[in-house]
């Protein structure tokens, strides 16, 4: 603590990211990054990045990276806002969009940098609770408020809602903006995209971090109507008029043209979840059904925090949340089959 930190700084409490070990020979499954490299194109159109380029500021609207969204969306481009990961675009809407008097809301088990960031912005907010299998209850969110905050698939839980439901929750709180956080969507759940030319207040945030395998590269969008879009890029522009470098956005780009290779990818984490959750659930693990590319599991008898420092004395690394309702649970990435082999022979061990 220093003596110059302002009033927002003391009352903070930052948001801790899943270690990131290096020079370490370990088995990392705790932080939902792609198990496989990205695809050829990207490192190919990062390499022909000229000297002359990097002399120059990058492009500050991003217009190849928008466009080649907007086509893969069925977008126009002012529908669409990019920014130094999800995370950052979050951020910007968290205060350009739910900043009002009436508390915003979201799940009690989500996404812990929700709180984080309306404690920086001075956003009010109100958690509600999953329902008693942790899945999303849209009738739960009738309250007056001033946004909610839901990701779908849901994180750290990997639940999905439908469609319909989200449908259902836009038309009941047609006064503030709803936010889809779409971080997990390609490993298996309907992404709200489609919705958007019908509701003003829908805003899907989306990131090429996990299936598109760009998690070093930090690049996220949101996707709505032009209004909102106007009013994150008011945000941005107050903020920081160059949040994505050139190589970020040709590597984005280049990701983005190649779907056959983004499409294989996805359908091997899908498989390797699968076989995964059989595989665990084989060895009497609670596994809760997941749309993304990580399991929220537990052991009954087991304490998570104990089941967690087991496999980290085995070399295995997966996410422990000491917070309540989860806190006896383990969130595990999906690996390669072989880093799941591994976790499933160490689990083996522990529990016999």
């Amino acid at each position: 603590m220093s003596r110059f930190w302002s009033d927002v700084v003391r009352r903070l409490t930052p948001y801790v990211p899943g270690e990131q070990p290096r020079g370490q020979k370990l088995v990392k499954l705790n932080t939902n990054e792609s198990p496989y490299e990205p695809s050829p194109r990207v490192l190919e159109a990062i390499a022909a990045t000229r000297g002359a380029e990097l002399r120059l500021y990058p492009d500050p609207d991003s217009g190849a990276l928008r466009r080649a969204f907007a086509g893969y969306c069925g977008l126009g481009p002012e529908q669409v806002f990019m920014g130094n990961g999800s995370d950052e675009v979050l951020a910007h809407t968290f205060l350009g969009l739910l900043r009002h008097e009436l508390p915003i809301q979201f799940p009690d088990v989500t996404y812990s940098f929700y709180p984080v960031w309306c404690d920086l912005y001075g956003v009010a907010y109100r958690k509600v609770p999953l329902a008693a299998d942790y899945s999303v209850d849209p009738d739960a969110y009738a309250k007056e408020h001033g946004g909610i905050v839901i990701p779908n698939p849901n994180a750290p839980t990997g639940m999905a809602m439908s469609l319909d439901d989200i449908r259902a929750l836009l038309g009941k709180n047609p006064h503030a903006v709803v936010v889809i956080d779409e971080a997990y969507i390609d490993f298996g759940g309907a992404s709200a995209v489609p919705l958007i030319a019908e509701y003003d207040n829908l805003l899907v945030i989306q990131t090429l971090s996990k299936s598109r395998a760009l998690a070093g590269l930090r690049v996220g969008a949101a996707l709505g109507q032009a209004h909102l879009i106007e009013g994150l890029e008011r945000v941005k522009n107050s903020f920081n008029s160059y949040p994505l470098d050139c190589v970020a956005q040709r590597g984005a780009v280049a990701a983005l043209e190649d779907v056959a290779y983004f499409r294989a990818i996805c359908a091997r984490v899908v498989a390797s979840r699968e076989r995964l959750a059989r595989e665990l659930a084989g060895l009497g693990f609670e596994v809760l059904p997941s749309a993304a590319n990580f399991l929220l599991v537990r052991y009954p008898g087991w304490e998570g925090r104990v089941l967690f420092s087991a496999l980290r004395e085995r070399g295995i690394i997966v996410r422990y949340f000491d917070q309540p309702r989860i806190d006896d649970y383990l969130r595990i990435s999906v690996g390669t089959d072989e880093q799941c082999d591994a976790l499933l022979a160490a689990l083996r061990e522990i529990l016999a």
